[in-house]
Order: C-alpha cells, then sequence, then structure tokens
C-alpha cells in the first residue's frame, strides 16, 4: 500500500510540471523530426528529379529586312499584331522597278528584231558563198585544164574568200545578239523579281515585334525593319554537367514559368547539346594557356512543350525553373 502511495505521489508531480516545461521537451523533439523528414524527402528528390533555375523559353524570331530600296508607300501591320502566313504586310514604292523593267523589256524586243534581221543576213551570205564556191570549183577546173584564165581564176577565188568572211561575220553578229537576248532575258527576270520584292508578305504565323518602320520611311535593302514570332516556343535549360548522367531524350518535364508561379507546364527532354556553352561559344575558353580554375560547366538541354500554351502569354526570353525526371 505505500508503494501505491508513493507512485501516485511521483505521478502527481509529473501532471503538475508547468506547461513551458513540457515544450521545452517537445518543441525540439518535433523540430528534429521535421527536419529529418526535409532531409530524407530532399535527398530522394535530388535523386529523382534534376531542376535548374538557369532556364528560358525560346522561339523562332524571324527578321524582316527589304531586298529592294524605296519608299514605304503601305503599312499594314501594327505592334504585336497576329500575322497570317501569305499576309502582305507592307509595300515599298513600285514606279522605279515598273519603268526598269519596261525599258528592258523594249530592249529584249528590240533585240529580237535584230536577231530575225541577223538570221535573214546570214542566210544571204550563205546563199552567196554557196554561189562562190561553185563559180571557183568551175574557174578551178578550167584553169588547170587550161580553158580558163588565170584573170578569171583569181577572180573567182577572190569571190570566194569575201563570201567566206561575210559569212562569217554574220554568224558572229547572229552569236552576239542572240547572247544579248540571253542576257536581256535574264534582266527581265531580274526585274520582275525586284518588282515583286516591293511586295512583303508574312512567310509565317506569328505575332509582330520590334517594328521600327512607319509608312513614308525610306528603306535600305537588309535593313531589318521589324520581326515575326511564331507561337512554337520550347525551353533551353542550362543544368550542371554533373546533372546530366541519368537524363535522357523522353523523360517528363514539369516546368514552372514564373509569370504563372501557380501553374506547372508538362513537357519532355527533347535533346541534350552536344557541347556545354561555354564551348559552343564564339570565344571559347582556353585552358592550355595561363592558371587553370576547374569550373562546373553548364550543358543546354532543350525541353518542348506536351500540352497546348496558346492560351498563355509566353514568349521569348521569360525565365523558367524546370524539373526532370530523370529516375
Amino acid at each position: 500500500m505505500e508503494e501505491d502511495k508513493q507512485a501516485e505521489e511521483i505521478i502527481e508531480v509529473e501532471d503538475t510540471r508547468p506547461e513551458y516545461m513540457k515544450k521545452r521537451v517537445l518543441v525540439p523533439m518535433i523540430t528534429g523530426i521535421i527536419f529529418l523528414i526535409c532531409g530524407i524527402f530532399y535527398a530522394v528528390h535530388t535523386v529523382y528529379y534534376k531542376s535548374t533555375d538557369d532556364a528560358f523559353i525560346e522561339g523562332h524570331v524571324i527578321t524582316v529586312a527589304p531586298r529592294v530600296f524605296g519608299p514605304v508607300i503601305h503599312l499594314n501591320i501594327e505592334d504585336n499584331q497576329e500575322v497570317k502566313k501569305g499576309d502582305l504586310l507592307l509595300e515599298i514604292d513600285p514606279k522605279d522597278y515598273e519603268a526598269k523593267l519596261k525599258e528592258t523589256k523594249a530592249k529584249l524586243d528590240e533585240a529580237k528584231a535584230s536577231l530575225v534581221n541577223s538570221e535573214n543576213q546570214v542566210e544571204k551570205t550563205l546563199s552567196d558563198l554557196d554561189f562562190a564556191q561553185a563559180d571557183y570549183d568551175r574557174y578551178s577546173k578550167m584553169f588547170d585544164k587550161g580553158i580558163s584564165s588565170k584573170q578569171d581564176y583569181d577572180a573567182s577565188l577572190n569571190k570566194l574568200t569575201v563570201a567566206q568572211s561575210n559569212n562569217k561575220s554574220a554568224k558572229a553578229r547572229y552569236d552576239e545578239i542572240n547572247a544579248s537576248i540571253k542576257r536581256l532575258e535574264a534582266e527581265v527576270e531580274q526585274d520582275e523579281l525586284n518588282l515583286s520584292y516591293t511586295k512583303i508578305y508574312a512567310s509565317e504565323d506569328g505575332r509582330i515585334t520590334n517594328r521600327s518602320v512607319e509608312q513614308g520611311n525610306y528603306v535600305q535593302v537588309a535593313q531589318p525593319m521589324f520581326a515575326i514570332v511564331p507561337e512554337k516556343m520550347w525551353i533551353i535549360a542550362n543544368f550542371k554537367e554533373t546533372q546530366l548522367a541519368n537524363m535522357k531524350k523522353g523523360q517528363p518535364v514539369k516546368i514552372k514559368i514564373d509569370t504563372y508561379g501557380g501553374k506547372k507546364f508538362k513537357g519532355e527532354v527533347d535533346s541534350i547539346q552536344r557541347s556545354t556553352g561555354a564551348r559552343a561559344s564564339l570565344f571559347p575558353p582556353e585552358n592550355a594557356v595561363g592558371s587553370y580554375v576547374k569550373i562546373v560547366q553548364r550543358v543546354p538541354v532543350k525541353i518542348v512543350f506536351t500540352e497546348d500554351i496558346s492560351d498563355y502569354n509566353i514568349v521569348p526570353g521569360m525565365s523558367v525553373v524546370p524539373e526532370v525526371k530523370v529516375k
């Protein structure tokens, strides 16, 4: 009975401890358990998933520049306007190119008329040559037999020589005009191309960006006027080389875009670049000279979306955080 009373007294002392004394024991224990669970989760997560914040949205940016020069007479686009392939975007004044085309066509018609006359001249000289050749052959035989005089023989030979020379000249003139016609036909084709270049059409569906041209501006050849950005987007993620051991094409990716913080997009690994970003740069480092300091390199990885993102305003240059499931 005495032992039971002592046990009740001990229990009574433990139950009557202040609350802050109990918290001093429980809080460190709970905190330690939480940290342990978080550490285990992080360790497992880093084995199965690889992530980086060095990643950005990429897309095709088609810079549009004129192939001919002149003033802009029609401008059918505005900043950030949606365009379809084949839409007429801009027109340069075509008057100079139309006049040049007419002039070249007139020269071509003139050359073709001259070719007909030259062809007739070739036929005439060929006829004269045949007659002179026959005359020479007759007088030559007669001279050999002593029937014809030396004077008649020399006269026939001279006519044959003149006829041959005239025929060669006519043929050379014919070939010259024919070559001129081919050159003028090429000029007509180029002038028609230059005239067609005065109208600039959209080469792809997309949105107009970086517009720097206005109606009335005088534009030069190869002068950037605006760009077309198609809807297709992808991600270039620069992973550390130590993260690529188990990364392969086709692995699923969760994509977090800073603009849409509460949304995770679906994607997959499309390809891994065959060189590091530093090696593929314009001036790659030369590690064989000077003091060498090892730096973990980064390798660009292309990630594509596997869901429709047309309802979201996702444009090149946006920051993203991809998370690749590697195991």
